[in-house]
C-alpha cells in the first residue's frame, strides 16, 4: 500500500500580553479607565493605579497579582455586555495601545509574516485580549472568561482564570484542534509563572524576566529579549 501523506504541522507563537506585550497590567489599566467612567470609586482608582506602578517595577507576583486581577473582574458585575464591549474600545485605544512594546510587536509582525498563527494567552479579559490580537493582525487570543447572563455582567469568572499550568493546558488544547506542533511553536512571556507555557513550546523567550525566570531563561540556554520604557516615548 501506497504511504499516506501527512500533513506538516502549523507552527505558532504564543504571548503572554501583561508585561511581555503591554507595559503593565491590562486589567488595572481597565479599572482606571472603569473609574474615569463613573464605574468605580474615587479610593479604588489610586490603588490601581499604584499597584500598577509596582507591577510595573517588581514583575507579575502569582498571589499578589491574582488578587488584583480579582479586583479588576469584580468592576464588570452588574454592567452590560454592550457597555464592555465600548469600555474595552476606549481602553484599548487610550491606555493599552501607547503601551505596546515595539521590540514584541516586531516578533508578532515577523511571526506573521513567516505564515505562522500567533495566539495572545493571557489571565486578562479574553475580550480585552481579542481586541489587542485584532487591532495587530493576529490570529486569535484566549484569556479568562467573565460571566453574562446574554446582557448583563455577572462579574463572576467562567472556569478558571487563564494562569500559570492552565495557561499550558489551553494552548495544548489550542494546538490540537488546530494541528499545531508545539515542538516548532514559539512562546514569549516575563514571568516565571508561565514556565508551563515556555516549556510547552520547542522555542521559548523571556522577555524582560523575572529574576526567577532570568535564571532559569539562561540555565535552559533561551533567548532573553529586552525592552526599555523610553522606546515607548519613542513611538
Amino acid at each position: 500500500m501506497p504511504a499516506q501523506s501527512t500533513k506538516p504541522k502549523k507552527i505558532a507563537a504564543f504571548f503572554d500580553v501583561d508585561n511581555t506585550l503591554v507595559c503593565g497590567s491590562t486589567s488595572i489599566l481597565f479599572g482606571k479607565v472603569a473609574f474615569a467612567g463613573g464605574s468605580v470609586k474615587r479610593r479604588d482608582v489610586w490603588r490601581f493605579l499604584w499597584e500598577h506602578v509596582m507591577f510595573i517595577r517588581r514583575g507579575e507576583k502569582n498571589s499578589k497579582m491574582a488578587g488584583i486581577k480579582d479586583r479588576a473582574l469584580s468592576l464588570t458585575k452588574g454592567h452590560s455586555v454592550e457597555e464592555l464591549r465600548g469600555l474595552i474600545d476606549e481602553v484599548y485605544e487610550s491606555e493599552i495601545k501607547p503601551r505596546l512594546w515595539p521590540r514584541t510587536v516586531e516578533r508578532v509582525n515577523h511571526h506573521l509574516s513567516q505564515g505562522h498563527e500567533v495566539w495572545l494567552v493571557t489571565a486578562a479579559p479574553v475580550e480585552l485580549a481579542e481586541k489587542i490580537a485584532q487591532d495587530l493582525g493576529a490570529t486569535g487570543a484566549l484569556g479568562t472568561i467573565v460571566g453574562h447572563d446574554g446582557e448583563v455582567l455577572t462579574g463572576e469568572l467562567v472556569g478558571d482564570p487563564l494562569h500559570g499550568k492552565a495557561k499550558r493546558r489551553a494552548v495544548k488544547k489550542l494546538a490540537e484542534e488546530r494541528g499545531i506542533g508545539l515542538g516548532k511553536s514559539w512562546a514569549y512571556s516575563d514571568s516565571v509563572n508561565d514556565l508551563p507555557m515556555l516549556s510547552a513550546v520547542g522555542n521559548a523567550v523571556a522577555v524582560n524576566p523575572d529574576a526567577q525566570l532570568r535564571r532559569y531563561a539562561v540555565a535552559a540556554g533561551w533567548e532573553i529579549l529586552k525592552q526599555y520604557r523610553r522606546e515607548l516615548r519613542q513611538k
